[in-house]
C-alpha cells in the first residue's frame, strides 16, 4: 500500500497542508476529549488514551505522533515550539 491510498487520508490536506503545528499536552479545556484527525485516536484524560500529540495552533485538530510521522512530509507540516 502507498501512503496516498493509506485509509487514513479522507481528504484533510484541504485544511491540514502545511499549517503550523505544535507539540502539547492535551487539556480538556474546550472539550471533554478530541480524536486524531488521521486515525481516529482518542485523546482526553482517561488513563487508556492518549495525552500528548501534535496539534493546530488554536489546539482545534489533534495528530497522534504515528500519524504525525507518517504524513510530515507529505502534508508540509511545521512544528512551532
Amino acid at each position: 500500500m502507498t501512503l496516498k491510498s493509506d485509509w487514513r487520508l479522507m481528504g484533510q490536506e484541504k485544511y491540514l497542508n502545511k499549517v503550523d503545528l505544535m507539540y502539547a499536552i492535551y487539556n480538556e479545556s474546550n472539550t471533554k476529549h478530541d480524536h486524531c484527525e488521521f486515525c481516529f485516536a482518542k485523546f482526553s484524560s482517561d488513563s487508556e488514551d492518549l495525552h500528548e500529540g501534535y496539534c493546530t495552533l488554536d489546539k482545534y485538530r489533534w495528530i497522534c505522533e504515528d500519524c504525525y510521522n507518517d504524513f510530515k512530509e507529505m502534508f508540509q507540516w511545521k512544528v512551532i515550539n
